[in-house]
């Protein structure tokens, strides 16, 4: 993928690693368009980043992905790039039966970018160069038993982008894959933004680019945090880290 002088949308833009991103890839020279549910945020990264543009999008709704992807299309047809990003992460007790959280996932952080990626797919095959980047997660590849819907989605996406890259194998689509760590972001909670088991978002996001520009026959992006998540499976460390992982949340959760 190249890192400048392309057209993008960057769902979830507004706040977090999606933000980060955003204006990252606006300060590289591309025309950045952001996309998401809370126009106060999109307006305010708008606002300090001048020339970037703002769409409100609801994620979760398959009339609003229609509308909004007919619209791109006439407003941005150099559009060559997609970052799906947009996601929620929110604690379940799957023993209470509740299914609102659940659904509100699925619908947002794995049917958001498989009906975006349908309407937009099209335009995308159409430009000489062009990406599709997903945005999945460690917790992929060894969940958080606390957050069992969120997991369970980002592994779909996995599997739905290697799909998705081989389908395409033979176009001028490439299909890469973003795999975070623990981000200091506001994903779960405010205090996330601050903790000091997380990554610090702008190192994540600038050995990302690093990796991007230096390695661009990688089709996963790993930052070196999230190696131990990615092959634990490979590494015969699966077990081990999750159980310890899982215990420490627990432990965590518990003490709160």
């Amino acid at each position: 993928m190249k890192t400048s002088g392309n057209t993008m949308l960057i769902t979830g833009g507004g706040s977090g690693i999606g933000r980060a991103l955003a204006q990252a890839f606006h300060a590289l020279g591309n025309q950045v368009v952001i996309a998401g549910r809370r126009k106060e945020l999109l307006d305010e990264t708008v606002a300090a980043n001048p020339g970037m543009k703002a769409v409100v999008l609801d994620i979760q709704s398959a009339e609003a992905i229609s509308r909004f992807a007919a619209q791109l299309k006439l407003d941005f047809p150099a559009l060559n790039v997609v970052i799906h990003n947009a996601g929620i992460m929110r604690a379940e007790d799957l023993r209470d039966g509740a299914l609102d959280d659940a659904e509100a996932t699925v619908a947002t952080n794995l049917l958001g970018p498989i009906r975006l990626n349908a309407a937009l797919l099209p335009l995308l095959q159409a430009q000489p160069q062009a990406t599709i980047m997903t945005v999945s997660s460690g917790l992929a590849f060894l969940p958080r038993a606390m957050t069992p819907t969120y997991c369970a989605t980002k592994a779909a996406i996995h599997s739905y982008t290697q799909s998705l890259r081989y389908q395409l194998r033979d176009t001028a689509v490439q299909v890469l894959e973003l795999i975070p760590p623990y981000v200091q972001t506001e994903l779960m909670w405010p205090g996330q933004a601050s903790d000091p088991n997380a990554m610090p978002l702008k190192d994540f996001i600038a050995e990302s680019l690093r990796i991007l520009t230096d390695s661009p026959e990688m089709t996963e992006i790993c930052v070196e945090r999230v190696k131990p998540l990615r092959f634990a499976e490979a590494t015969g460390t699966y077990d081990g880290l999750f159980k310890k992982y899982n215990d420490a949340t627990a432990s965590s959760a518990a003490a709160k």
